[in-house]
């Protein structure tokens, strides 16, 4: 089983497409939010293009579950066709529960003992723009970076893939 794990594009249209290639075969796709816009702290990027990438969103031809980040707007639930979940998303995906949030607000930490008591095996935050895997008294949590605007020590844009339940880091 493959799961594609995205977060933060700011309507960057060039970044769902260049993930695309590495979700090949995905039975889902996460995005941990901030989906469209590319907020008052970033200029746009060259490939700012949120009306295409809504469509190419809605094109996707395998499920996609997003939850709201904090540059998400009620606006752009109407071009999107998938709802856009708020403050997460639960997701049970064959024998894998999965809590999808963007992690501005609850915070993964916060999050953490949410997940422990629902027994969620995946915990997906984004919003730090920095990629991360770490194990956290049985939940793994997983934080894909930022394909758009990546930040931390060494900013690399990033997502990242689940394949048969081993989380991995991808430069794009």
């Amino acid at each position: 089983m493959t799961i594609g794990v995205i977060s933060d594009t700011h309507g960057n249209l060039a970044a769902w497409t260049a993930a695309q290639e590495y979700f090949e075969g995905a039975e889902l796709i996460v995005h941990c939010g901030d989906v469209l816009y590319h907020g008052p702290k970033f200029q746009p990027v060259a490939e700012y293009d949120p009306a295409r990438l809504a469509e190419a969103i809605n094109a996707c031809p395998v499920p996609v579950i997003i939850a709201r980040g904090n540059g998400d707007s009620n606006v752009d639930q109407l071009v999107l066709d998938v709802p856009v979940q708020n403050p997460y998303a639960l997701v049970q995906w064959g024998d894998q529960r999965l809590l999808v949030a963007h992690g501005d607000g609850p915070t993964a930490d916060e999050l953490l003992p949410l997940a422990r008591k629902w027994q969620i095996n995946f915990l997906f935050t984004g919003h730090l723009h920095v990629p991360m895997v770490r194990g956290v008294d049985g939940v793994m949590h997983v934080n894909p970076g930022s394909p758009t605007y990546p930040l931390g020590d060494d900013p690399r844009p990033t997502i990242a893939r689940l394949v048969d339940g081993v989380p991995e880091i991808i430069q794009l």
